[in-house]
């Protein structure tokens, strides 16, 4: 198999299907049958910790990070349009993130469209800010820029350290009692109200005693470490983009790749004694802990895709990973579509934990297979 045969138009085959296998799974955990009943690996961890479902956000940007390796490679030496292009592009995924926060667009109660100019006022009051999206195209942004200022590999693992110091550094420096990494005393939280308002901000953590907390866990300063996650992808990207062009793709590889993601779980359970692995506050040793499993990861799907050429039983992930925004776009819309047909899920898959994860399962099938029409369309949103 001739590595060189995987990268058709500037993608990587294994690397479309650990982001199609990412969104799958993103869409099982987030439409269960029932939040009351999951399985263990299909929930996040409280604050510390990590979980299968913990993954699943870093392991996305991670594999933006590697995407830009070979997307970004055209601009060289016309950095000025490359500069734009990831500020074009951030706009953009800000604003779709922004507008399925907004959706349907208009009040609603009971899936009816209310009246009134106190109604319209009340729920733009109540809309959150930031998002999932949103937190991608800020990682994006700042990744690009640095990727675009720093150029050699040397330095922007570098960054990623600086990156990583600064973030603690702030917490540290302004964290309260109990602790600059816990939920009461993070700056992160203060941070979130004053730019943005307690009425924009996430409110679904809750303090010891039961009050809801306004904390965002994609806020924007979290934003420094997403950045260090995507440039961690980055920095396998180059290394993927340079043996494929060379036709030098094999086994040799995705052995680095693998003892590099290695590397990056020591590390990150070294750092976790001092700061802890956790996914709200993205933690440096999150960071890492990720960045290891998705290394890991990447280097299976490579071996198995790119040097061994067993494509077929992955197929369906890459369907998903090709239009991994209209996924997401679809998974979305379609739950906060549920009012309207006053269709209630735990009334037909809440009984318990089997129940709830068919219809996690039904539901990945759902958008997999609306996105199979797509893919034999040719239809795919390129921001």
């Amino acid at each position: 198999m001739n590595a060189q045969t995987t990268l058709t138009k500037g993608r990587l085959e294994s690397l479309d299907i650990l982001r199609g296998l990412t969104v799958t799974f993103m869409c099982m955990v987030n439409n269960p049958g029932t939040w009351g009943h999951m399985y263990a690996p299909m929930k996040h961890a409280s604050w510390f910790g990590c979980t299968p479902a913990d993954l699943i956000y870093p392991f996305f940007i991670f594999c933006m990070g590697c995407a830009m390796a070979f997307s970004l490679s055209k601009f060289k030496g016309n950095e000025k349009a490359g500069v734009w292009k990831i500020i074009k592009r951030s706009l953009a995924i800000f604003a779709i993130g922004f507008a399925l926060n907004m959706y349907p667009f208009f009040p609603t109660d009971g899936g009816h469209l209310v009246f009134g100019w106190d109604n319209w006022v009340d729920w733009l009051h109540g809309k959150r800010i930031f998002g999932v999206l949103q937190r991608i195209a800020c990682s994006y942004l700042i990744a690009g820029l640095l990727i675009f200022s720093l150029k050699t590999p040397k330095k922007i693992i570098m960054a990623i350290a600086g990156l990583c110091v600064a973030y603690t550094a702030i917490l540290v420096a302004f964290g309260t009692e109990p602790g600059p990494f816990t939920l009461e005393g993070t700056i992160s939280r203060k941070i979130d109200v004053a730019l943005l308002g307690d009425s924009h901000v996430y409110h679904g953590y809750a303090f010891d005693d039961g009050t809801r907390a306004a904390f965002d866990p994609e806020g924007p300063l979290g934003s420094m470490t997403g950045a260090a996650s995507c440039l961690l992808g980055y920095l396998i990207g180059l290394l993927l983009r340079k043996d494929t062009k060379a036709g030098n793709l094999s086994g040799d590889t995705v052995s680095r790749i693998f003892v590099f993601g290695m590397i990056c779980l020591a590390l990150a359970e070294l750092l976790s004694i001092w700061i802890p692995i956790g996914k709200p506050l993205w933690t440096p040793s999150y960071v890492l802990y990720a960045g290891g499993w998705a290394m890991i990861a990447l280097a299976f799907f490579v071996y198995c895709v790119d040097v061994k050429g067993v494509h077929k039983p992955f197929k369906p992930f890459k369907v998903m990973g090709m239009n991994a925004m209209m996924a997401f776009i679809l998974s979305a819309v379609i739950v906060k579509s549920y009012q309207f047909f006053h269709y209630s899920v735990s009334t037909w898959f809440g009984a318990n934990e089997f129940t709830s994860f068919c219809h996690s399962v039904l539901f990945a099938l759902i958008i997999m297979g609306l996105l199979w029409i797509l893919y034999h369309k040719k239809i795919f949103i390129k921001l």
